[in-house]
């Protein structure tokens, strides 16, 4: 399939490695991937704070970059940026856009996947070939659990990774406190509720943390290294396009 791999601002500025993770892991499935040069933020910010009307631009961009009829498939690393693709560039494109751009997002909304619900629903793909001998506990993050609702499929991918030791996260669906501007707006309650959720990442003793948000990793990365944790993290595309040619090297401190 022809790919159209969408980077995310966040993925672009902080952590690019997910974003090159994820292109090497499709390209090794035999994937041919497309990266549109124009895109930009995709307004989640934007909408998410309140402020439909100015990311029409955005939603207009994103449309155009990916909506090309030869773009099979359009794939993003993180699960609140989808989800923002797929339901509210809609809304946007509703209530403040044109019939181009109303035709556009129908387009490409469509067509736009979670990497593990491209991996796991598209490609019918589970076992991707990796290999990651290290403990490892998983946090569904909030958009991908009830946005897109993507259920189990990361669990069904980490769970055939080679040498992985997968450990159940306690309460793992609760929230991890972030929510963008949330965390800044409600400081303390987004602070209350990330103490709760190291303390369930630090009980399972897993060497690593993963998720498919950039953003919630983040969070609870920040929240890890202030009491000095073992724990590292580390987006899932990151262990999936690991491989016993080419593993990933754990630093000292996540052993």
């Amino acid at each position: 399939m022809r790919i159209g791999l969408f980077a995310t601002c966040l993925s672009d500025t902080l952590f690019p490695d997910a974003v090159k993770a994820t292109a090497v892991l499709l390209t090794r499935l035999g994937h041919e991937l497309v990266f549109p040069p124009g895109q930009t933020c995709c307004g989640q910010m934007h909408v998410n704070t309140g402020y439909q009307r100015e990311p029409v631009p955005l939603v207009r961009n994103f449309a155009e970059q990916f909506g090309d009829r030869v773009i099979d498939a359009v794939v993003v690393p993180s699960g609140s940026c989808a989800g923002c693709v797929r339901h509210q560039h809609e809304i946007v494109a509703e209530r403040y856009g044109d019939r181009t751009l109303r035709a556009g997002v129908a387009a490409v909304k469509d067509k736009t996947y979670e990497l593990s619900e491209f991996l796991v629903d598209v490609a019918d793909t589970v076992n991707v070939g990796a290999y990651f001998p290290h403990r490892v506990t998983y946090h569904p993050t909030c958009h991908s659990l009830r946005m897109l609702r993507v259920g189990d499929k990361p669990l069904r991918l980490l769970k055939a990774v080679e040498g992985i030791d997968l450990i159940e996260l306690p309460e793992a669906d609760t929230c991890c406190g972030f929510g963008g501007t949330f965390a800044v707006k409600n400081a303390a309650t987004s602070a209350a509720m990330l103490t709760d959720k190291v303390k369930h990442v630090t009980h399972t003793g897993a060497a690593v943390c993963t998720a498919g948000d950039s953003s919630c990793l983040m969070h609870i990365g920040g929240g890890l290294s202030r009491i000095r944790s073992r724990t590292r993290t580390l987006h899932l595309a990151q262990i999936l396009a690991a491989t016993r040619a080419t593993p990933y090297q754990l630093t000292e401190a996540a052993q």
